[in-house]
């Protein structure tokens, strides 16, 4: 026959704990926090400098494709004076108008 144990009920083997355990349990928990606050100040800091490298690429990306834009536009320009004039009037002309309403 089985008996049941009641695992609630104090035995007489277990110490109880003491100050001494309690502070000591404290003191690890707060070394603990520390540390996992350390590395996820660390984690922070490398993603920050990782996204900080990927803005600057892109914006190099887009900086080297807008020049090239212009590059384009000066050529154009070069090659159809009258009719990039001409553009350009009709957009002057166009902004004068809205502008007066």
């Amino acid at each position: 026959m089985v008996k049941a144990v009641d695992t609630n009920a104090p035995t007489t083997t277990a110490t109880k704990p003491t100050t001494e355990d309690l502070s000591r349990q404290v003191e690890a928990l707060k070394a603990d926090i520390s540390r996992l606050t350390e590395t996820l100040g660390d984690y922070g800091k490398s993603k920050g400098r990782a996204y900080q490298a990927e803005a600057k690429r892109r914006a190099y990306e887009l900086r080297d494709e807008a020049q090239g834009h212009v590059d384009d536009l000066e050529a154009y320009v070069r090659t159809n004076p009258a009719q990039a004039l001409g553009i350009a009037a009709g957009i002057g002309l166009l902004i004068g108008l809205f502008s007066r309403r």
